[in-house]
């Protein structure tokens, strides 16, 4: 978390909500948040402001691999019920992916199984919400019609879904129709990560650029932002100052 606590990184930049780590992005330690930690996610301002979470990069529920996937099943549930607890309203996690050798039904399963053995114990305790990734040709939420195969096993436990504009374009999939055509699938678009790419679309890679500064036309993610109609948030390189102009373009383009 930001120096200075989330908070007050969003009243520095104007903003009317935040996304934290618990921890480490990178590591698999279950969260402890500090007396201080909490105190920078509570407040005056805490009860207006949206705050997600986003769980570790790390992990991984699709995976064949049990010494990557059950503990990814076992930090998430850790990390969920600490997020449920300082008042998150959701739990952003990345779709994850197989082994090129693997068959991608194997990771589709795995996630059914992972919210099938949750739900025995009460289901999550705030919404999971499902981000589409950018590379990986056994990836569960990369391509369109690997979306659809993911929600056909999970929908039923009504999982949310995160529309990340940088994987989307990496992806290569048409920005213009990505709300339509996401909703035709998991009919629902929960948040929507707006950021702009340093790459040409269906790169593959995942390298965020400043909201105007990349080679997504800032009006096309716009209109993303417009017709998704729910909260947004900015994962685009910066400081404070940069981040604050980004919001308030968004705010006069959105009305």
């Amino acid at each position: 978390m930001e120096h200075g606590g989330p908070l007050a990184r969003a009243a520095e930049m104007d903003a009317d909500g935040v996304q934290v780590f618990l921890g480490d992005p990178q590591g698999w330690k279950a969260p402890r948040l500090s007396a201080d930690q909490q105190s920078a996610l509570s407040g005056d301002r805490a009860g207006d402001l949206l705050l997600v979470v986003h769980a570790p990069y790390v992990l991984n529920v699709a995976s064949t691999n049990n010494r990557i996937r059950i503990p990814s099943r076992k930090t998430l549930g850790q990390h969920a019920q600490v997020a449920a607890a300082i008042g998150a309203r959701g739990m952003v996690v990345h779709g994850g992916h197989v082994l090129g050798t693997d068959d991608p039904a194997a990771g589709v399963d795995n996630w059914r199984k992972t919210f099938s053995r949750q739900a025995e114990d009460g289901g999550f305790p705030l919404p999971l919400l499902i981000e589409n990734t950018a590379g990986g040709g056994n990836a569960m939420a990369r391509d369109l019609d690997a979306l659809a195969r993911l929600w056909d096993a999970i929908g039923e436990f009504e999982a949310g879904f995160v529309l990340d504009t940088c994987h989307a374009w990496a992806a290569g999939w048409d920005l213009a129709t990505a709300v339509d055509d996401v909703r035709a699938i998991t009919g629902r678009v929960d948040l929507v990560h707006l950021n702009n790419s340093r790459d040409p679309q269906g790169s593959s890679r995942d390298r965020h650029a400043p909201l105007t500064e990349g080679e997504i036309p800032t009006e096309l993610l716009v209109e993303v932002a417009r017709a998704a109609d729910c909260p947004v948030v900015l994962e685009t390189p910066g400081d404070a100052a940069g981040h604050a102009g980004e919001i308030t373009l968004l705010r006069s383009a959105l009305g």
